[in-house]
């Protein structure tokens, strides 16, 4: 009988500590849902030229990264904006980057390399087209550009792309009616100011450093972009769509516009990877771009804009499966 009870024992034991191994893995999985991990090794983030608001709002994001994604290195490399920033990650030279939606829809329509990779996690905030000239300038329309030193952004750039366009569509040829100068907003400020440009184009977020650098030690103006320009530059079609009308505020630079709003063209910033890109690395990457908006936004102010709302419509891409699923835990 005393084995019979010993043998009775060693079942309650073992149904016992079954028990507890069953409750203690259905906390862990309550606790760490299935399918999140800690993302782990390096990728690199396509950013944009010095002191222009993709570069500065990387810098601050590095941080933000560095801190929530511990065992993931990041690297930062520097590019001539949107266009370069594709073909980058298209091909594998980058993990992640940001390039406005116009830029986007062009990459894809002429399916270049990795075009079908593509993948969108973030709709960021909305770049404003900016075309800056002398506050004494007689220039105050597109087609005035005509026959003039113009800086156009650099060749694998956003801005190059909706400058080609908008000049276009006031009547210019890019490539014989002005005198294009491919530079970037790193040195096209200074060489307004130093009389090697009378104007430039810039596609960026508001306000962007260097132009109100620029506004504080050199009187310029903002040329308005409205009607008929912008129903000409959209009537081309394709990815002309993604541009819509907007206003830049009247304080986005107070010196330049002196109390006026000025009408312009906007294009959506996106985030993008391809679908080569671990999901958990990206749901953790997308994590900190909507959580560290507040804290980043408090230095480079377009990060503010970054709206949960609105940020999960990455059209022209399909969404990344990672992406995705940072939405879903979200979702009230």
């Amino acid at each position: 009988m005393l084995h019979a009870l010993s043998r009775f024992g060693r079942r309650r034991t073992l149904q016992g500590g079954a028990a507890v191994t069953v409750v203690l893995g259905l906390l862990l999985w309550w606790v760490l849902p299935l399918g999140e991990r800690t993302p782990t090794g390096s990728l690199t983030f396509s950013t944009g030229v010095h002191s222009g608001v993709y570069q500065r709002y990387g810098e601050r994001l590095e941080g933000a990264l560095a801190k929530d994604m511990p065992e993931v290195s990041v690297r930062l490399q520097t590019s001539e904006g949107s266009q370069q920033n594709l073909e980058r990650v298209a091909t594998g030279k980058a993990d992640f980057t940001i390039a406005t939606a116009d830029a986007v829809a062009t990459y894809l329509r002429d399916g270049k390399p990795g075009a079908q990779r593509l993948r969108g996690c973030v709709r960021l905030y909305d770049d404003y087209i900016q075309l800056v000239v002398p506050r004494d300038s007689g220039i105050r329309k597109v087609s005035d550009l005509r026959g003039k030193r113009v800086g156009v952004g650099q060749q694998g750039s956003g801005v190059r792309l909706v400058a080609d366009r908008l000049m276009n569509a006031g009547g210019i040829d890019p490539r014989t009616g002005i005198t294009p100068v491919s530079a970037g907003i790193d040195t096209m400020p200074t060489r307004l100011a130093n009389g090697l440009l009378d104007a430039f184009f810039w596609s960026g977020g508001l306000p962007t450093g260097a132009v109100q650098e620029l506004s504080d030690r050199f009187a310029i103006r903002l040329v308005p972009l409205e009607d008929p320009l912008i129903a000409q530059l959209q009537a081309a079609g394709g990815s002309t769509r993604y541009y819509r009308s907007a206003v830049m505020p009247a304080d986005a630079y107070l010196d330049a516009q002196q109390g006026q709003s000025v009408p312009t063209v906007a294009v959506a910033n996106l985030l993008v990877t391809t679908d080569r890109t671990d999901p958990a690395m990206t749901e953790a990457f997308t994590r900190t771009v909507i959580n560290s908006r507040d804290r980043i936004g408090r230095e480079v102010h377009a990060a503010q804009l970054v709206d949960l709302r609105t940020a999960i419509y990455t059209d022209p891409l399909p969404l990344h499966e990672g992406a995705g699923r940072y939405y879903r835990s979200v979702k009230p």
